[in-house]
């Protein structure tokens, strides 16, 4: 696996995190996960996708994500595994109280061709102490929303 350096802010962050079984191959899921520009393909709140770099896929890929409400973030690839798992650093969040944020997705082989999908957020809010409740009541509640939708969208697209 390779991997870029984060600035992650360990202490602070927050982790949420939603897993689903798909009824699909790891190379089939991965197949689908590994075309990193085309996420609005299957996660309901994305309507669109500008390609901000050369490569569309792999280590460095980034992208600028538009959705539904208006809003945009980028997403940059900071670790990418084949047939495993990517983990993508978050900026220009304006619209998210957010200081910082990176999601990973991870997949797992399961038994009959079927597919542990694990779909992660590690995030610190703005506003201290305040934000920090914000980010495990409000934020976990939005997040995890957005998570169950990409992988009911993900498993809708595949099986």
């Amino acid at each position: 696996m390779v991997k870029l350096s984060s600035r992650e802010e360990e202490s602070n962050m927050i982790h949420h995190s939603k897993e689903l079984e798909i009824n699909a191959s790891v190379e089939t899921v991965w197949a689908t996960l590994a075309r990193f520009m085309h996420i609005d393909e299957f996660a309901p709140y994305v309507t669109s996708v500008d390609a901000l770099s050369v490569n569309h896929d792999g280590l460095g890929a980034k992208r600028r994500c538009h959705f539904d409400n208006g809003t945009s973030l980028v997403e940059q690839v900071i670790a990418w595994s084949s047939n495993h798992s990517y983990r993508v650093h978050l900026s220009e969040m304006d619209a998210m109280p957010l200081i910082a944020s990176e999601a990973e997705i991870k997949i797992q082989a399961l038994d009959a061709g079927r597919t542990l999908v694990t779909w992660s957020m590690d995030y610190s809010v703005k506003y201290g102490a305040l934000g920090w409740l914000l980010g495990q009541t409000l934020m976990k509640m939005m997040m995890g929303k957005v998570l169950v939708a990409n992988l009911k969208g993900l498993a809708a697209s595949i099986t």
